[in-house]
């Protein structure tokens, strides 16, 4: 490495760095052998005994009773409640950043809530409702209404 970094005396500047061209293509090569390109790098040896384990989505939360549900670190707290039909439930923002309560395809949609805004909706009927935040649409919730 002391060639290529231009240590050694015996060598011209243009064999130093012919020398240079050599190892950073090589590493380049190396890296991209080894997923570089963004995909999966297949291992070269299998490793006796291991294996990595299969990737499952989780499972979604089961409902909880209860009638408050907390927006905090962009979820919703519980994910899933359960209540009786004429329940009216609270969603408050604990969050610094805004949010909202929307279902999707149903009957509730909540204006933008800052840090400390709530929203509060009375479930009639029996159903399953799936909700978002608008703003974060990776955020959902779901109530579930028994009669």
């Amino acid at each position: 490495m002391g060639a290529v970094m231009g240590l050694s005396t015996g060598r011209s500047a243009r064999a130093r760095w012919g020398a240079a061209a050599v190892v950073v293509g090589a590493a380049m090569t190396a890296l991209a052998a080894c997923g570089g390109s963004g995909h999966a790098a297949t291992p070269a040896t299998s490793m006796p005994g291991m294996s990595m384990p299969a990737s499952t989505p989780p499972a979604p939360a089961a409902p909880v009773a209860g009638n408050a549900v907390e927006i905090k670190n962009f979820g919703f707290s519980p994910g899933a409640l359960t209540v009786k039909a004429g329940t009216t439930v609270t969603w408050t923002n604990g969050d610094e950043d805004p949010h909202t309560v929307s279902a999707t395809g149903g009957p509730f949609h909540s204006p933008t809530l800052t840090n400390g805004g709530t929203f509060h909706y009375t479930f009639t009927k029996p159903g399953r409702y799936a909700y978002i935040c608008t703003i974060h649409p990776f955020m959902h919730g779901t109530v579930v209404v028994t009669k």
